[in-house]
């Protein structure tokens, strides 16, 4: 679907549907995301982005290498939630890569092809990032993509309590070139 030097970006496959299930048992994967996902939770999850893929025409695709056909994780773009004031509805990229994959620059090869995809093919002036302010990782590579951080949307995660240390959130924004 999408091809960089390194990476295939596709629809997801029933073939990495185990790989999936083992990334999202991994705490470290889980860290800035919640508790670790049961392989029937990372099963709805692939199945609520297969949806949305037949929906909208995009959504947070696999990802591949291409040397060995490998399952690294996701990466791609989908419609924001709509329970957020200020990102309700915006075109929002995200990426959860395998941690033995993480430092290789993979993350960034695929963001950066999903960028260039989502203004090459959407009509949307803008794609946001999402994270937590403790995901350095997360929000490093958003610099790195030259998004620019949005205080002014920042929120808290309307699904977890106030006080949980997960519910604070800080955006990031590209423009349009």
């Amino acid at each position: 679907m999408i091809e960089t030097p390194r990476l295939f970006i596709r629809d997801w496959r029933d073939s990495d549907r185990e790989p999936f299930a083992a990334m999202n048992a991994d705490p470290a994967v889980r860290e800035h995301l919640g508790p670790t996902q049961t392989r029937a939770e990372t099963d709805a999850v692939i199945d609520r982005l297969v949806a949305v893929a037949a929906d909208h025409g995009h959504t947070f695709w696999a990802l591949e290498r291409r040397d060995d056909a490998r399952f690294l994780g996701f990466c791609g773009l989908k419609i924001a939630p709509e329970n957020i004031p200020g990102i309700e509805g915006a075109i929002e990229i995200g990426w959860r890569l395998a941690r033995d994959a993480w430092g290789a620059g993979y993350a960034r090869e695929a963001a950066a092809a999903c960028l260039d995809w989502g203004f090459a093919n959407l009509f949307d002036d803008r794609i946001i990032a999402i994270t937590t302010p403790a995901n350095t990782r997360s929000w490093g590579l958003m610099l790195r993509l030259g998004m620019v951080r949005r205080h002014d949307l920042d929120f808290a995660h309307p699904a977890l309590a106030a006080d949980d240390p997960l519910s604070a959130h800080v955006t990031y924004e590209r423009a349009r070139p």
